[in-house]
């Protein structure tokens, strides 16, 4: 079946993997490597959908497993799916709700054919197999939609990593029938890459997808608990393996330092509640480090959180206003963090474009490292 989907590798990079792409779906063109603000529950926490244009974002993300318990499919196909029900007229990606189902909700039984859970929300009983998820995602309408997988928690024995590898090739099979049998050909189906650490686990779970042919891949259960270099290792080890023709998204990974890895290693997509989350508890991104606006040597301190930033809140408010909403607790302060994080991430990532056009990510990367480094942790 021939998807809608386009994906075009426009630049590589001539010294490293890093390339600079170009996605074209059903609700407009993303540019690659790109950050996905995560917008769970159809909102980007904090943020309007007009927010979220003025600091350039091009595609969210959305959560399968939320939208189904809240407000449920049937609300979501009367609205015409959730680009008409959230007003955001860009692309969507949907997590099929696989994380959610086993972080958050109260497993009762795991079965070859999928999980009994209970809603998180009122303890309502439900059932997702990788039918189920396919269906809920399609009554959903993003661009871009998952295969149900099983997100391993770190650490995690090799037996128990094995077995929850090949129980998700089964469960990739059996999504990308149903997407077939459903004709979705306006959403891409992504396989997603699991073996926690265990880097032949990767290989044999990467073989397995694309003998499948499916439109995209990602790259999951990373950024759960093991180190930097057991991510960097995952990253390193499972790029190459997937198709070059093919979109890479690399899953919940959010650090700076971590997605300029990444991007070195081959990935286009990324996303994580990180800049989002932080941004509300007072962390902010700069190009010199990350700051806690919360610290008292802000109080009085005039200048914008990043005299380098060229976003909207940088070009208008200063350290001292933002630390004086977030000890008075006004909502604009969780605003304006957040639009600025977002922005910093979005920036990074056209750099990064910008550097691999040039062909000098790698130098790109250690310079910005380099100053990020200056401050970081220091001021938090």
């Amino acid at each position: 079946m021939q998807c809608h989907m386009r994906f075009e590798v426009e630049v590589q990079d001539p010294q490293c993997r890093a390339r600079v792409g170009k996605l074209t779906l059903p609700h407009g063109e993303v540019e690659t490597p790109i950050f996905m603000p995560v917008g769970t529950q159809a909102s980007v926490k904090a943020c309007s959908q007009e927010d979220l244009e003025a600091v350039g974002a091009q595609i969210i993300l959305s959560n399968a497993y939320h939208l189904y318990l809240r407000p449920g499919t049937e609300t979501m196909e009367a609205a015409g799916g959730i680009h008409n029900f959230m007003q955001w007229k860009h692309p969507v990606l949907t997590d099929s709700g696989g994380f959610q189902v086993f972080s958050l909700a109260d497993l009762n039984k795991v079965t070859p054919e999928g999980v009994t859970f209970q809603s998180h929300l009122d303890g309502s009983r439900h059932v997702f197999t990788p039918e189920k998820a396919i269906d809920v995602q399609i009554s959903i309408g993003a661009d871009i939609i998952m295969c149900f997988d099983e997100c391993t928690t770190y650490p995690v024995t090799r037996q128990k990593a094995e077995e929850s590898m090949r129980m998700t090739v089964r469960w990739a099979e059996a999504c990308k029938r149903r997407w077939e049998e459903r004709n979705a050909v306006h959403q891409a189906l992504f396989g997603i890459v699991q073996g926690s650490v265990y880097l032949d686990l990767r290989s044999e779970c990467a073989g397995a997808l694309t003998a499948m042919d499916f439109p995209g891949y990602a790259i999951g259960g990373v950024s759960v608990g093991e180190s930097k270099e057991e991510m960097v290792s995952v990253v390193e080890a499972t790029a190459p393996l997937l198709p070059e023709h093919k979109p890479h998204y690399l899953m919940g990974v959010g650090p700076p330092e971590d997605i300029l890895e990444a991007i070195e290693r081959g990935v286009d997509m990324f996303d994580c509640v990180m800049p989002t989350r932080n941004a509300r508890n007072g962390g902010l991104f700069t190009s010199q480090g990350r700051l806690n606006i919360k610290n008292a040597q802000y109080a009085r301190d005039f200048r914008p959180i990043d005299p380098e930033c060229s976003c909207p809140v940088c070009q208008t408010y200063t350290r001292a206003y933002l630390a004086h909403l977030y000890r008075a607790g006004e909502i604009l302060a969780l605003r304006l963090n957040t639009l600025h994080n977002l922005f910093f991430m979005l920036q990074l990532c056209a750099h990064a474009r910008d550097a691999i056009r040039g062909g000098c990510f790698q130098d790109f990367k250690r310079a910005f490292l380099q100053r990020y480094s200056l401050q970081n942790g220091g001021n938090e």
